[in-house]
């Protein structure tokens, strides 16, 4: 099936072969071989108290495929991080992002990219250069593999407001044709939403799009609220505490509120309650929209949460395909380039459809 990604980390897409490649040239101190980090990357959960009374029940034990020792994803994008030295090297991830996704059908994605690493900043690479360095990484991949891309400026939500609002004045103060919008990111516990009213409202009055982490971490759907009504964001990434508002299911249903989900998290653990939220968000009528969010790091790929949803969410085929459609139309494109990458879409479905009149997903 034709795709299009809208929620995925930069830093997340990157391969064990190349961050074995760019951690031996900076000579990170790493505790393990690099191939042995990427394999035991399991995030832990926060205080399993919060979860106690959920909707759908939140694991509180162990998986069984819980590596014994463990890495998490915050940890090992911070050395990914570290191990970065130069513009070329944001230009190789983007690429390898885009080239990773469009193995598997991908044909439009959006990559979350956060302010510019301490190493880097340290070399005279500002926020503008970093833009351009990504930017120049979709060129070349829409080029070699006739994609679509875009980036989103994310904020961490653990910083204070006054850093957010100087983050997007500088995202607002040199337009960039593939810099389309911000989000907000890092664990929904740190920063409560409403703190980044200030930021988003410039972000909006610039012109650029606005998405935002919310009921991921926290379990209320209050978040979800707030970043609809008072961030006016455009959609939301995650979601899956909505569930906990019936009201609120019914408003973000009517009002097509696009939710971009990923099955697969660094919290194995959580992979079941995940898997579980996707279907009642499914069942609710909700706008779904699946992704990847960290593939290189899980490790997953948009067509794997394709098949997870298929063949363990129970996701039917019609659905799939109309996922498929809704996705490319929550993208971040001008209205001319999204009408017709959706035209695209139809054609190769149709294709699909005539290739697989009675099963397979064609993910």
């Amino acid at each position: 099936m034709p795709k299009a990604d809208l929620h995925v980390h930069l830093i997340g897409t990157v391969r064990a072969s190349t961050f074995a490649e760019l951690a031996g040239r900076a000579g990170l101190d790493l505790p393990d071989a690099p191939e042995a980090i990427w394999r035991d990357i399991n995030s832990l959960p926060p205080d399993p108290e919060l979860y106690r009374n959920t909707r759908i029940p939140v694991p509180q034990e162990r998986s069984p495929d819980e590596p014994e020792v463990s890495y998490s994803l915050f940890r090992a994008s911070g050395w990914v991080e570290e191990a970065l030295r130069d513009a070329d090297d944001l230009t190789r991830i983007t690429y390898e992002a885009f080239e990773d996704a469009h193995r598997g059908a991908v044909r439009h994605l959006e990559l979350h990219v956060d302010d510019v690493p301490p190493r880097l900043a340290e070399a005279g690479l500002g926020f503008h250069g970093l833009v351009e360095a990504c930017a120049e990484g979709i060129r070349l991949a829409e080029r070699d593999f006739g994609m679509t891309g875009r980036l989103i400026a994310s904020i961490d939500r653990s910083r204070d407001a006054e850093w957010a609002l100087d983050y997007v004045r500088r995202a607002v103060e040199r337009p960039h044709e593939y810099l389309a919008g911000i989000g907000l990111v890092n664990l929904e516990l740190a920063g409560p939403p409403e703190r980044f009213v200030e930021a988003y409202r410039l972000a909006g009055d610039a012109g650029l799009r606005r998405t935002a982490h919310a009921s991921e971490h926290a379990p209320v759907a209050v978040n979800t609220a707030t970043c609809l009504d008072l961030l006016g964001c455009d959609r939301i990434d995650h979601g899956y505490y909505v569930l906990e508002d019936d009201d609120l299911v019914a408003r973000c249903r009517d009002e097509g509120v696009p939710f971009t989900v990923i099955s697969t998290t660094s919290r194995r653990s959580w992979r079941p309650w995940r898997r579980a939220s996707i279907a009642a968000m499914v069942d609710a009528g909700l706008n779904v929209v699946l992704a990847s969010d960290d593939p290189g790091m899980f490790p997953t790929s948009l067509a794997d949460e394709y098949r997870i949803a298929a063949e363990t969410i129970g996701v039917p085929r019609a659905r799939l395909r109309e996922m498929s459609l809704r996705s490319i139309e929550a993208a971040w494109l001008p209205a001319a380039d999204r009408a017709a990458a959706r035209a695209r879409f139809e054609s190769e479905l149709a294709a699909l459809d005539e290739e697989f009149p009675t099963g397979g997903t064609g993910a």
